[in-house]
């Protein structure tokens, strides 16, 4: 555990073979229909030439990518031969609150050698991902994440289009996972950060791009609490969705892509470099603590003399608008963890204060409320079928990815001001010390979690329960 991100990335990328994960035509995708995911103990070669013990969806990290139409019913059975409960979150798609895949709220856990099926339709384009919801600290981060993509109506016309499943792993000298799940101090400060930043489930290796190629990235940050922001130094990436939905085209703000825990951003990159060159991919989101993530690299041989000139965006999004004027208003505080302030808290029916909590695990609140378990009564009701207006705020000193099931939301403020455009995510990175107001409609009946995405953050406290009837 004395290896940096940087020097655990170094010893490993020589020999890397990380898999370019290839989409292909999105607009002819390879429908999977009725399948079975089998969640198990399995060995990945995170780095070069060793193995490591992880968790996985049929013995691969990440797990199998999952393709479809809007529209085409998704018929999947999770069989779990994992030695602890599980169950499956489909994290952005708008599925019935029967399948949402919380435990205790929507279903109960799926026991070792137990079985249960999932079964909802793909409603809107875009890229989602699935993951487990019991013990998520420990689960996702052995391994148990992988990627849907709903294939575009009208998808930008491009050479490649690529996925880059971000994550990071805690691995000792043995690049075995370090098993201090439950650390206090993860989850009361930062959450679980690793070592050994991957894509695709590998140290990434160069990227073999050629002079004149249009690329589609989709970047689906699956890792526990590190936040990537990543500068494509000598290109110019536009940003067409984001968590699945259509944007204005447009250059990351600042420069950097930043992918919070749990948010997906899909890029258009044209690459004009000349043959033979190389340019690095580096992650800077952390002050001091920037690293390489990869190379573009150029090959000798060009695609094509002039950059494709077709237009880039995406069809905007299909989704209800909330009627602002209308618009029933509510509030959610966060509050807590390290240098938080937070003195007692309301935790099994009870006013506690910290040092109790601390000792059950628990550092973090939502509107004064320690959440036990995901049967807490609901911390705001929304009316079905109208529109609703949330204010965020964040009294913490560390950023949490905000993410309420079941709805997209549409960021309509930041700080107190309009936001720079309208974007609908279903994931907000909230940064410390600092709010954001967001509407939606409430179409989706049913118990919905909110929580924050840094499980370790979630699990000592940080979720809720929103009744949408």
């Amino acid at each position: 555990m004395n290896l940096s991100r940087r020097q655990f990335l170094l010893c490993g990328a020589a020999l890397a073979t990380a898999p370019i994960i290839e989409l292909g035509a999105a607009s002819t995708p390879a429908s999977e229909g009725s399948r079975t995911l089998v969640a198990a103990p399995a060995r990945a070669r995170l780095l070069a030439g060793t193995e490591t013990e992880v968790w996985a969806y049929d013995a691969q990290v990440p797990g199998p990518l999952i393709r479809a139409r809007v529209g085409e019913l998704l018929d999947i059975t999770l069989e779990n031969q994992l030695p602890q409960p599980t169950t499956l979150h489909w994290h952005g798609m708008r599925v019935p609150n029967p399948m949402d895949g919380v435990p205790y709220l929507t279903q109960a856990p799926v026991e070792p050698g137990g079985r249960f099926r999932y079964r909802f339709a793909a409603r809107t384009p875009g890229t989602f991902w699935y993951h487990p919801h019991f013990r998520t600290a420990e689960q996702q981060d052995r391994g148990l994440h992988g990627v849907i993509v709903v294939a575009d109506d009208a998808p930008p016309m491009v050479d490649r289009e690529l996925l880059w499943v971000l994550d990071d792993w805690r691995l000792d000298g043995q690049a075995s996972i370090v098993d201090d799940f439950g650390d206090l101090h993860d989850a009361s400060h930062q959450g679980r950060f690793g070592n050994t930043a991957t894509i695709n489930g590998a140290v990434p290796p160069d990227l073999p791009v050629r002079a004149g190629e249009r690329i589609r990235l989709r970047l689906v940050n699956v890792a526990n609490a590190w936040i990537y922001g990543l500068d494509f130094s000598g290109h110019a990436p536009l940003v067409i969705a984001y968590d699945g939905h259509a944007v204005p085209p447009h250059p990351p703000p600042g420069g950097l892509v930043v992918v919070g825990p749990a948010q997906r951003v899909d890029l258009i990159i044209d690459l004009p470099g000349p043959r033979g060159a190389r340019f690095e991919v580096v992650d800077r989101f952390y002050r001091n603590r920037s690293y390489k993530l990869l190379d573009l690299v150029y090959t000798e041989e060009a695609l094509r003399a002039q950059p494709l000139t077709a237009p880039v965006g995406l069809p905007a999004p299909s989704l209800p608008e909330p009627d602002l004027e209308r618009a029933e208003r509510h509030q959610v505080r966060f509050t807590g963890g390290a240098m938080g302030g937070l003195e007692s808290a309301r935790f099994r029916g009870r006013n506690t204060g910290i040092r109790e909590l601390a000792r059950a695990g628990k550092v973090w609140a939502i509107n004064g409320v320690v959440a036990d378990r995901n049967d807490e009564p609901p911390a705001l009701e929304l009316g079905l079928g109208r529109s609703h207006v949330i204010e965020f705020v964040n009294e913490t000193a560390f950023p949490h990815p905000v993410h309420l099931h079941g709805h997209p939301i549409k960021i309509i403020a930041v700080g107190g001001e309009p936001a720079a455009r309208a974007t609908w995510r279903d994931t907000l990175l909230l940064g410390p010390r600092s709010s954001a107001t967001v509407a939606l409609v409430a179409d989706n009946p049913g118990r919905w979690m909110l929580h924050c995405h840094i499980p370790e953050h979630q699990e000592a406290g940080m979720m809720a329960v929103v009744s949408v009837e």
